[in-house]
């Protein structure tokens, strides 16, 4: 099974029913009248037939906000568009991980028996988890082998275990596989018999009777420290953080998965320095990691590069300068990366870097040649 360097988002929060769960302020200011309830209903059948100008992914996106439209026409418009949408379209928009989450559990749950469709959605590191555990029941096997692959899918949201269990399509050894790195890695699931075998495999027959101490589970932790629920809570003082550090220590993999992502930044922050990657990943994966957050991972020097390749690989993040800049001085940025980037910065941040000797030699000889090219003309006038 390889890592799960591009896992998706957790499970979307429940909405009340008919209440669309996004809002429109991903789209163009000027085209959103063309999703708004209250805008005239052929402004709106526009887009339900995808009339308006809108690129792959928000088209999809304004498609689905209009199948929770008042308007029964525009509703069955937007339906029935989506489920027809060319593959020009579709090859573009369900790879996009700025896509909102929801939109990519619909179409999820769409196109589940399109396998193309269904694996660019499976390898979206956006898409739902909760959409990819409905496809683990039911898709090929082909399919369920894309779902195995992703660990951190697998450890964050234990339902789609259960589900590839449930699989007719998957093979036993895929099965036996997936339960096996599930159990090492501290999940339980007593429920399902391919668990306890795998128990029995990984620990012995007298795991059944004397299974080995799980550890403490990220429910419990948020309950013992109630303010890792709060993202606006105060720094803890030195000597709980420490104890909560300690309690961490002895927690399994998959129950610091679920504490990255549903803690907050004093909980990310202490598991951002996790020796093991797919508890790094999730945390620089958590859906309430803040901007600030990512940048100071950029700039940490001691991250795993695993979590760096999240980072840069994510359009939202690398548009922020400050945040590509960390990533150029960060010497476990890939060259090819840190090269691309450090060819978009501002002459005076290339110009500070030629003079940098605490960033790698490549970056430093680069932005003096680009310093060098700049400044030939000046010398030759």
């Amino acid at each position: 099974m390889s890592d799960a360097s591009g896992s998706a988002a957790p499970q979307s929060a429940p909405e009340e029913e008919g209440t669309c769960p996004i809002k429109s302020d991903f789209l163009p200011p000027n085209l959103r009248k063309h999703v708004d309830p209250q805008s005239p209903i052929p402004l709106r059948i526009m887009a339900a037939k995808t009339l308006v100008p809108l690129s792959p992914s928000d088209m999809i996106g304004a498609l689905f906000m209009l199948t929770f439209d008042p308007d029964d026409g525009v509703r069955e418009t937007a339906a029935k568009t989506a489920a027809e949408l060319p593959d020009r379209i579709l090859s573009t928009a369900l790879r996009d991980e700025g896509t909102p989450p929801p939109v990519l559990g619909y179409f999820l749950d769409l196109l589940a028996d399109t396998s193309v469709y269904a694996e660019m959605l499976i390898l979206n590191a956006s898409t739902p988890d909760d959409a990819v555990a409905r496809v683990a029941a039911r898709g090929s096997s082909r399919i369920a082998e894309i779902v195995a692959q992703n660990q951190l899918r697998l450890l964050r949201h234990e339902e789609i275990v259960r589900q590839l269990c449930h699989n007719p399509s998957a093979s036993r050894a895929l099965i036996d596989g997936v339960c096996d790195f599930a159990v090492r890695s501290g999940l339980m699931l007593l429920d399902l018999p391919q668990m306890n075998a795998a128990r029995v495999r990984v620990f012995g027959p007298e795991a059944l009777t004397k299974p080995p101490d799980p550890g403490p589970t990220a429910d419990e932790i948020m309950r013992e420290y109630r303010e890792l629920a709060d993202e606006t809570a105060p720094p803890m003082e030195e000597t709980k953080r420490l104890t909560l550090a300690q309690r961490i220590m002895k927690m399994s993999i998959s129950e610091k998965i679920k504490l990255a992502t549903i803690g907050n930044k004093e909980a990310r922050g202490l598991l951002i320095r996790d020796t093991n990657k797919l508890v790094a990943i999730a945390v620089v994966r958590s859906p309430r990691i803040t901007d600030g957050e990512v940048l100071m991972i950029a700039h940490n020097r001691a991250v795993l590069e695993d979590v760096l390749r999240v980072i840069y690989a994510k359009r939202e993040w690398v548009k922020i300068y400050k945040v590509k800049l960390a990533l150029v001085k960060n010497p476990k940025t890939p060259l090819a990366i840190s090269m691309k980037f450090l060819a978009t910065l501002r002459e005076s941040e290339v110009k500070d870097l030629s003079r940098d000797r605490n960033i790698p030699s490549a970056i430093q000889l680069q932005a003096k040649k680009m310093m060098d090219k700049k400044d030939a003309p000046k010398r030759e006038s």
